[in-house]
């Protein structure tokens, strides 16, 4: 076989507060994310292919999840639309800051799935989604392996 991995790192800043934990993160409280995108696929032998020896162009890889997850998250609030928050987050944006309403607890595991749908909706189709790790804090990440939810 002549399968390849490709990952790419993505970095952003976004906010969010989890309605309804017991703990600290039930407030306002921000983190630099590191994303870590793994996409995997056979790399072209079309001598007649600009992308030859490639499975996919990193700038390509880079375009599709700075529109899909960086350019939406980035120095953004999170909140869940289907909670008290929702009253916040309509004063924050009627103030002038970006706020994102997510139908979910915006937790990094309910992000990292949030995130798999919109990438794999911009892939190839000779182009596979095989893993998504998202650092909220350098020690602590969320990972999604498609190998587990085949």
């Amino acid at each position: 076989m002549k399968i390849i991995r490709l990952t790419k790192a993505f970095t952003f800043e976004t906010a969010h507060a989890l309605h309804g934990y017991d703990g600290k993160c039930k407030n306002i409280h921000g983190h630099s994310y590191k994303l870590f995108v793994t996409v995997k696929g056979i790399p072209s032998e079309d001598i007649n292919d600009v992308k030859l020896g490639m499975v996919m162009d990193f700038g390509d890889l880079k375009k599709i999840i700075n529109k899909e997850v960086v350019n939406i998250f980035d120095h953004a609030i999170l909140l869940n639309q289907n909670s008290p928050h929702k009253a916040l987050g309509d004063k924050l944006i009627a103030e002038g800051h970006h706020v994102v309403f997510t139908d979910y607890q915006p937790s990094c595991e309910n992000m990292i799935l949030w995130m798999v749908d919109k990438i794999k909706a911009q892939l190839q189709t000779n182009i596979e989604l095989v893993a998504l790790k998202l650092h909220e804090t350098e020690n602590s990440y969320g990972e999604w392996l498609a190998e587990d939810n085949q």
